[in-house]
């Protein structure tokens, strides 16, 4: 993260910032760093409380490609993958879609075991059913957000740890900004959005994201 103070720089230090704001405000911070003779280098990160534990982190990484190696060693230590997406901006870009993409995934999840817990089946055995058909993704198989289905997941400990509703509907609406100013519609991207804004003010803003599952029942 950039210090408090922009004058606290050392000249040819490297920077490297893993949260996840607007691309345009990264720009202007690379902007600022270059011209004290520093290097910026943009890093937001998925995975997960989980991933961190075990190292397996993924960094999406922007900005001068000839510093990428060095950013690559100190991540390294974090992460198992990293991605060098290009100018600064660009990763951020990459990130805000694929957090789109997994909330929109962890909604289609939760409805589907919803549904099916209400038609009768077994959640054990509807989510087999899923993970071995082409309904399979990355919340369906990794990141179950039924109670009782796997163990080491957010909705096993009561939706505690993991990826904040607060952080993913922060991120939709970064999301929603780019669609905007972009002119491109994200129909599932906007409801997503509204979903998770309207979880926060009932009681579900600390839980992980995957809660979505447990905000539909009620």
């Amino acid at each position: 993260m950039l210090p408090t103070s922009i004058n606290a720089i050392e000249k040819d230090s490297l920077l490297i910032d893993s949260g996840t704001i607007d691309p345009a405000v990264s720009k202007e911070l690379a902007k600022e760093v270059e011209k004290m003779g520093a290097v910026f280098m943009d890093a937001p990160v998925s995975g997960g409380v989980g991933a961190a534990r075990l190292g397996n982190l993924t960094f999406m990484v922007g900005g001068v490609e000839d510093a990428f190696a060095a950013a690559q060693e100190l991540l390294g230590c974090m992460g198992s993958s990293l991605v060098y997406c290009g100018a600064v901006g660009t990763e951020r870009a990459a990130k805000t879609c694929n957090n789109m993409l997994l909330a929109i995934s962890m909604i289609g999840t939760a409805e589907a075991m919803n549904l099916g817990i209400g038609l009768g089946l077994d959640p054990k055995l509807l989510a087999k059913n899923l993970n071995m058909s082409s309904g399979r993704c990355w919340s369906s198989a990794t990141y179950k957000p039924v109670p009782g289905v796997m163990e080491g997941v957010p909705s096993a400990n009561d939706y505690q740890g993991g990826f904040g509703t607060t952080l993913m509907a922060k991120d939709l609406g970064l999301a929603q900004d780019s669609a905007t100013s972009t002119k491109s519609p994200i129909l599932l991207g906007s409801l997503a959005h509204q979903l998770y804004r309207m979880m926060c003010p009932k009681g579900y803003s600390k839980k992980d994201f995957s809660s979505v599952f447990q905000f539909l029942r009620e």
